[in-house]
């Protein structure tokens, strides 16, 4: 694969991670890497659960004072659930603290370190060739930091790409905007027919 096409399929694997956030790909994967490795433990932790919000609507449903023996039963039980609940709880979060910081590191590689990598590679060969003349005696500018005068370099192929792909995000996040307010609704529809019928 050439330099141009990697570099511009690593620029938009970047903004496409920023684009979805990285928030919503961590509990996405979280979720999977819990269905896939964790399945036991997810599902001893939606039984306890259900244990505890049973038990607790069945306290809820005894009275106190009629009943105190088996609501003090019950109550002890409830307890002792959310203590269990509570002590999955924070097994879970840690779990998953250590997973987001390993998923954050290899997202990170993924993207932006790939890019530095891919600099770091190429920084002295052209991604292209200018035709002479078209820029000048600016064209170097487009060469910086390494690459032969002439040509384009990998670090302005880069910020090149990085910016048409973020005016095209804005160009479609303004078209789907001005979409949707330009779109008039069953209510608009409406209220323009009862103003009709008032006038006649």
């Amino acid at each position: 694969m050439s330099v141009l096409l990697s570099i511009f399929l690593l620029c938009l694997l970047a903004e496409i991670v920023n684009w979805i956030g990285s928030a919503v790909l961590l509990n996405i994967f979280y979720a999977i890497h819990q269905y896939l490795f964790h399945r036991s433990a997810v599902r001893q932790h939606s039984a306890l659960k259900r244990e505890v919000l049973a038990s607790k609507q069945e306290l809820l449903q005894t009275s106190a004072q009629d009943q105190f023996a088996k609501w003090a039963k019950l109550r002890r039980k409830v307890d002792k659930g959310l203590e269990d609940l509570e002590k999955f709880n924070t097994k879970m979060a840690a779990t998953k603290s250590s997973y987001s910081l390993r998923f954050k590191a290899g997202l990170w590689l993924v993207t932006s370190g790939s890019l530095y990598v891919v600099g770091w590679m190429y920084g002295k060969q052209a991604v292209f060739f200018l035709p002479p003349g078209w820029f000048g005696p600016s064209q170097w500018l487009l060469a910086l930091p390494f690459a032969p005068l002439g040509s384009v370099s990998v670090g302005v192929w880069q910020m090149s790409c990085r910016r048409v792909l973020k005016i095209g995000e804005r160009i479609v996040k303004d078209f789907v905007g001005m979409s949707k307010v330009t779109a008039p609704g069953p209510e608009a529809e409406k209220s323009t027919v009862d103003k009709e019928k008032k006038e006649l």
